[in-house]
């Protein structure tokens, strides 16, 4: 499939290799094409493109929100609203306050009555948005090889299909998925963000990831 990343940062970077990895045709928007790290990513991944914002949410089937949380706004009117529609897109954000963290815990500019996801949604309303790849560093996000098996990614979303398919493509990263319902779900998701980060804050580890144990 053609894959585009909205955003060249670690995480657009290392989504954008590990789609190409697994096959797939990947255009990573940024908002400098010159820019060394992009420059960098293209001389790893000889097959990979990039372009702007608009120029990828054109390329992709799928698309991927990779920016930072508060950029998210921004990014998605440089690569045009209407560019969403009808097209699955993965979020990967998470809404990060601009200020330290308190003993570890990160702050949020959203509360639990209403997540970024939610905001986002209201942008891009025909888009079939999915929540992923947010409780866990991108180290971590493809193939992760951790003693307790394969780790758990949280989704949601409205779109069932589109869950479907990320749920696929979750698994050809090296995950299960643990579908969390409807995008209402990512009030609880997003925090998970924040109990991720403790640990990194904390005791500089940072190469763990959540697993949910079932019956």
């Amino acid at each position: 499939m053609k894959i585009g990343i909205i955003g060249s940062g670690a995480v657009g970077q290392t989504l954008g290799a590990a789609f190409l990895a697994e096959g797939h045709e990947v255009l990573m928007g940024t908002r400098d094409t010159d820019k060394k790290e992009v420059r960098k990513w293209k001389q790893e991944n000889a097959r990979g493109q990039a372009g702007s914002f608009e120029a990828a949410a054109q390329f992709g089937e799928i698309l991927v929100l990779a920016v930072a949380g508060s950029a998210a706004a921004s990014a998605i009117q440089q690569a045009g609203a209407s560019h969403f529609d009808n097209k699955i897109v993965i979020d990967t954000t998470n809404p990060i306050a601009g200020v330290s963290p308190e003993h570890g815990v990160l702050k949020f500019f959203t509360d639990l009555n209403e997540s970024l996801m939610e905001k986002t949604r209201r942008l891009i309303p025909q888009a079939r948005m999915v929540k992923a790849f947010n409780t866990v560093g991108n180290s971590q996000m493809y193939k992760p090889d951790l003693p307790g098996g394969p780790p758990t990614m949280f989704i949601c979303g409205d779109d069932e299909a589109a869950k479907a398919t990320v749920s696929l493509l979750l698994a050809d990263f090296g995950w299960e998925t643990a579908d969390m319902g409807l995008a209402v779900a990512a009030r609880a998701i997003e925090p998970l963000c924040m109990l991720w980060c403790i640990p990194g804050f904390l005791h500089n580890q940072w190469s763990h990831a959540f697993k949910l144990l079932k019956p």
